[in-house]
């Protein structure tokens, strides 16, 4: 099945994550200053304003902060309806947002605030991966 929805276009400051998606890795941008991940990338750190950036590999896990089930879209994501969309509390530290795979949206009360998630990522085109994430089991490892 073709990806039909909107494929991010990666810049200078984006190239890593994207590049760390295609192959499978979570990368994240952590300030070499104060030794903290921060999400989404920038430039400067949004905690100690440092320029000291470098990209690391993150876990790929983290934990449902909290979540919505959208009932309305619009484009290629109406076909989708009822979806997931939750933040993530990384395991490094800072939040994301992204879309739930593997639940449905029709049942929201078997999602709950504070499962164990862990990133998966969906081909695109042949240099594209998009990160979703997926609710496992607690002693899933």
């Amino acid at each position: 099945m073709a990806y039909n929805k909107p494929i991010p276009t990666p810049s200078p400051l984006t190239r890593p994550f994207w590049q760390g998606a295609r192959e499978g890795k979570l990368m994240l941008p952590r300030c070499m200053s104060c030794n903290r991940v921060h999400w989404y990338p920038r430039y400067i750190c949004p905690y100690c304003h440092s320029n000291e950036i470098e990209w690391t590999e993150g876990s790929g896990e983290g934990r449902i902060a909290t979540f919505a089930v959208q009932h309305r879209s619009f484009g290629p994501w109406a076909e989708e309806i009822p979806y997931v969309t939750a933040y993530v509390d990384l395991n490094e530290g800072d939040r994301m947002l992204t879309v739930l795979r593997g639940v449905d949206g029709k049942q929201p009360e078997a999602i709950r605030v504070g499962a164990r998630v862990r990133v998966e990522f969906e081909e695109a085109n042949e240099h594209m991966h998009i990160p979703f994430w997926r609710v496992v089991e607690e002693d899933a490892q």
